[in-house]
């Protein structure tokens, strides 16, 4: 049982990390590439990579059937819309900003898991840590409406859109796609997104009329594809095979920590004071919301567990790929 919490909690360190850097990779790539282009283009290398790793275990994408409607439903909400929405976000709002917006995803998955997961119902300190939470998402959004419709204000309404898509994303997996062989999911689901983005991209940014990208912007592109997309895939899959949605939505409040870090590190950035302001209350809803793992998630816990989680993530990632049960 130990060794079991030990994994989760290293896997959903290292979640937060590969998505928390996808945001100023992000960010990179999209001052010269075009929103659709660009997910599109995430999507293709994430379907490759986790294409060509399933081929090499011998295994195969599912046969038609009732799954492909949950295959392709996960396609739209978990890639291909909220890929566009961050790379639209991203074009006019920080790195950091965009990480901490999506740290509201829990909101909206423990409120669709009470409905939607039998063993994860609401309580009242879910309740109580869902209206901390949205008191704190207000505090971070204020300053922008201030404004009225700026370009900034409208990235920052589709990042916190892309927030809602991976919420539902969240729960829809636990409750449908369980059972699947862990690398069979997410590689249809780049599939079914790479799919759906060919046409936009070819018919609303004619990518073939535009410059050669910088070397810069086509690396992070690469990057974001391989680690924030095909690896993180990996990860996802395995903990949610783990773990109940509340806990798997918890990396939606370590990711803003990766991306605020990486985006004043590598970028530069520097955000306002009512953006740590409301992240730390968002942050306090969520964990009041998750309370019952408030101990394994303190920061002392977390270091003491992630010295001894590394050989257990190494084979917790290539032994056999049968169901978890959690």
């Amino acid at each position: 049982m130990k060794n079991k919490s030990t994994q989760r909690v290293a896997l959903l360190l290292l979640l937060a990390l590969l998505w928390g850097s996808a945001y100023p990779l992000t960010k990179i790539s999209v001052n010269e590439i075009p929103m659709v282009t660009f997910s599109l283009g995430r999507s293709v290398i994430g379907a490759l990579i986790l294409w060509l790793i399933l081929r090499f275990k011998g295994q195969r994408l599912p046969g038609w059937g009732r799954v492909w409607i949950h295959l392709v439903m996960m396609g739209v909400v978990h890639n291909a819309a909220p890929y566009v929405l961050v790379a639209w976000g991203s074009q006019t709002v920080d790195s950091g900003l965009t990480a901490i917006i999506t740290s509201t995803a829990p909101l909206f998955t423990i409120i669709l898991a009470h409905f939607m997961v039998a063993d994860d119902r609401l309580t009242p300190a879910k309740i109580v840590g869902v209206l901390v939470a949205i008191s704190g998402m207000a505090a971070l959004l204020a300053p922008s409406f201030q404004g009225g419709l700026t370009a900034s204000l409208q990235g920052i309404i589709a990042i916190l859109a892309a927030s809602v898509c991976y919420g539902v994303a969240t729960v829809y997996t636990r409750k449908h796609l369980r059972g699947l062989p862990f690398l069979v999911g997410p590689t249809a689901q780049l599939i079914i997104s790479s799919g759906l983005l060919l046409p936009l991209s070819l018919l609303l940014e004619r990518p073939f009329q535009l410059p050669v990208p910088s070397l810069p912007s086509l690396l992070a592109w690469v990057a974001t594809g391989a680690l924030g997309t095909a690896m993180a895939f990996i990860i996802f899959f395995r903990l949610i095979e783990m773990a109940n949605p509340s806990f798997v939505s918890m990396v939606s409040y370590l990711i803003p920590i990766v991306g605020a870090g990486l985006g004043m590190l590598v970028l530069g950035e520097r955000l306002p004071p009512s953006a740590y302001a409301g992240f730390a209350i968002i942050l306090g809803g969520v964990m009041i919301a998750n309370g019952r793992y408030d101990r394994k998630l303190a920061p002392i816990t977390l270091i003491k567990q992630v010295k001894h989680a590394t050989p257990g993530l190494l084979t917790s990632i290539g032994r056999s790929h049968e169901p978890v049960q959690s």
